[in-house]
């Protein structure tokens, strides 16, 4: 099976992308699913590898050319929002 790369997104890479990555590694954590998950910065983020992005709204613009799923984000402590929008998503790309 194919290790699946979450990348959270912020402006600078380090305060609110590595909170939403904490709240993500929470909800993966939850459910059991071993998926490699990090930080970017905005301006290297396109030049990552990986399956699914979490950002916000305003981040999420960069993201239109780049043909994997973008999950935006409103509240980057909310495991419930996390939950319900990253795990179908997820899911999609596992294939379950």
């Amino acid at each position: 099976m194919k290790n699946i790369r979450i990348m959270t997104v912020c402006g600078f890479g380090l305060g609110t992308s590595l909170i939403l990555k904490m709240t993500l590694d929470d909800v993966l954590a939850r459910h059991h699913h071993n998926v490699d998950t990090f930080c970017s910065d905005a301006d290297t983020a396109l030049g990552q590898q990986f399956d699914l992005v979490l950002t916000s709204v305003e981040m999420s613009e960069m993201f239109s050319e780049v043909d994997v799923p973008v999950v935006v984000i409103q509240n980057f402590l909310s495991v419930d929002e996390v939950e319900e929008k990253v795990l179908p998503t997820l899911q999609a790309i596992i294939g379950e």
